[in-house]
């Protein structure tokens, strides 16, 4: 049996007397990735919000590693975010980014640990293959070099779970096509277990070991790929997901395990 690494219990959330998130229940595993897809508005990103710290809930609560978080400051949660819309320091080369969540610690203040910081922040902008980029500022970036450096940013805190917000949408097929690939490696590479929201029904069946989906405030299916796929909860999944997907089965196929 895997390890349960996230265990959400009786989630609750109202906004404005709407409720967007109806008693929801699931756990991650440790190293897993895990995708949570649906439509806009059926509370997905609100689970994210909840899970980072930028949320509390209504009711239920947040477990990781058998530890309620559901109160504890964001800070303290050891995630990491990607968001769609990169959130870098326009003002900022690419290492000033990656670098400056550890650089303003009260305990990186000395000047060997100014050194390691910038040799933290250099490997993992050197992992993302970003290097020659190192002094650039985000406007003289492509949109997928601006996500790789949200993601290297991500990585040098060295967060044992990473939330995803979308962060493909705004990007081209092709690009799009090579993320994913680094989402993989990464998540190999150093067995981090990652939450990716999406709406892209093939984005989240290349990627993921389970997927959650979701419909108004509540989930209807959390499996694999595969048994979504073989056996569709009910006719909702059906619809959703698997008649959105007829006309990419082919390259379903390639991308089921990147």
């Amino acid at each position: 049996m895997p390890n349960i690494k996230l265990v959400v219990k009786d989630l609750e959330m109202v906004f404005d007397s709407k409720r967007t998130l109806d008693r929801i229940n699931f756990d991650v595993h440790d190293g897993e990735f895990l995708s949570i897809l649906g439509p806009s508005g059926c509370g997905k990103t609100t689970i994210l919000r909840i899970l980072i710290g930028l949320l509390k809930p209504t009711g239920g609560c947040v477990l990781k590693d058998g530890n309620d978080i559901t109160n504890l400051h964001a800070s303290k949660r050891g995630m990491g975010i990607v968001f769609q819309n990169y959130a870098l320091f326009e003002n900022m080369t690419v290492l000033q980014n990656v670098e400056y969540a550890l650089k303003i610690r009260k305990e990186n203040k000395s000047k060997e640990a100014k050194q390691a910081v910038r040799e933290r922040a250099l490997a993992a902008i050197d992992n993302l293959g970003l290097t020659e980029h190192n002094n650039k500022l985000p406007s003289a970036l492509s949109g997928g070099q601006q996500q790789r450096v949200a993601i290297a940013r991500t990585l040098v805190m060295n967060p044992d779970i990473i939330l995803f917000d979308e962060p493909m949408s705004a990007l081209d097929v092709a690009t799009r096509l090579s993320l994913r690939k680094e989402l993989k490696r990464i998540q190999a590479e150093f067995g981090t277990t990652m939450i990716y929201i999406t709406h892209d029904q093939e984005e989240a069946f290349a990627m993921s070991d389970r997927i959650m989906v979701m419909q108004e405030a509540k989930i209807e299916q959390l499996d694999t790929p595969e048994n979504i796929i073989s056996n569709p909860a009910n006719e909702y999944v059906r619809e959703f997901v698997l008649d959105n997907l007829k006309t990419k089965i082919d390259s379903l196929a390639k991308y089921v395990r990147v």
